[in-house]
């Protein structure tokens, strides 16, 4: 049996960098009657910066699947494109989650969960421009700065 395809768009956003800020996510698959499925996730936290809001995003999508799919995943942020597409995060593994300059990787708790997140699936990762019109990514963003906005924000991560 073919696994589900599910596509999952993200974005982060973040009101002073760091400052309050947001995650959007929107999982869209299609079953096999041919019927489209979007479900749309969002959070917002008092203190957090740009890039977690991206991990975040990403790591929600995930582990929001109930069982191994194949995966696409549709980001703005080259942080999170590029550490997968151009092997980053496999060199910061080896290298005991340091950078190529020998400094500790950023965020390296943010990186552990969405590794564990990904485990099951089959994921890709594409770039796409923010802010340039792209239907979900523009859904994302509004998503990301609403949930920033909310009361009793998270200050919690993990």
């Amino acid at each position: 049996m073919s696994k589900t395809k599910v596509k999952i768009y993200t974005d982060g956003a973040c009101s002073g960098n760091p400052g309050v800020g947001g995650y959007g996510t929107i999982l869209v698959y299609t079953d096999n009657d041919g019927n489209k499925h979007e479900k749309e996730l969002s959070e917002g936290f008092k203190l957090t910066t740009n890039n977690q809001m991206e991990l975040m995003a990403v790591i929600v999508g995930l582990e929001a699947l109930k069982k191994s799919c194949e995966v696409t995943v549709y980001s703005d942020s080259k942080y999170v494109v590029d550490a997968f597409n151009n092997n980053w995060i496999e060199g910061w593994i080896k290298k005991d989650w340091k950078t190529a300059g020998k400094t500790p990787v950023k965020n390296v708790e943010l990186w552990q969960r969405l590794l564990k997140a990904k485990e099951q699936h089959e994921v890709e990762f594409i770039w796409v421009k923010g802010h340039a019109g792209h239907q979900y990514n523009e859904r994302c963003d509004t998503l990301a700065v609403n949930a920033g906005k909310k009361e009793n924000l998270k200050t919690e991560l993990i």
